[in-house]
């Protein structure tokens, strides 16, 4: 198998950490859910179990299509990453107070999508060099 490029690797691991966190939040969310109840936390227990599992679930499978090689996974990074994105901030905005650090947030946010953006066409050109030098046979 074909080792990955550097950016396609550090893609990976950015997915990855994401998922860990995730899976770690809705574990957390889960395991606390008495005490988060209790204390009237926002968002509520159940609000972070739910998206927790969606972010691990969509996670595990942009790894699996990383890993393959698919075509899809660009697409799905592109989608994964806006929508990420649009959860932490509404997250951020409805439910902290205050809101500490915002412009370090705003900067890493934009950091990372900028990765996003640039790490994307290695992603497909490792997918079309796969297809092209091991066409299917009929």
């Amino acid at each position: 198998m074909k080792k990955f490029s550097f950016r396609a690797t550090l893609l990976q691991m950015l997915v990855l950490i994401l998922t860990a966190f995730n899976l770690l939040r809705a574990w957390t969310a889960l395991a606390w859910r008495d005490t988060l109840n209790e204390f009237s936390a926002q968002p509520s227990s159940t609000i972070l179990m739910v998206s927790g599992a969606v972010w691990v679930l969509c996670g595990i499978v942009l790894l699996w299509g990383i890993w393959q090689r698919k075509a899809w996974a660009e697409k799905l990074l592109l989608g994964a990453s806006a929508g990420y994105s649009l959860w932490y901030w509404t997250e951020r905005l409805v439910w902290q107070n205050p809101h500490p650090n915002w412009l370090f947030a705003v900067i890493v946010n934009l950091a990372i999508i900028v990765f996003i953006l640039f790490s994307k066409k290695s992603l497909t050109r490792e997918a079309y060099e796969r297809n092209f030098e091991n066409p299917k046979v009929d």
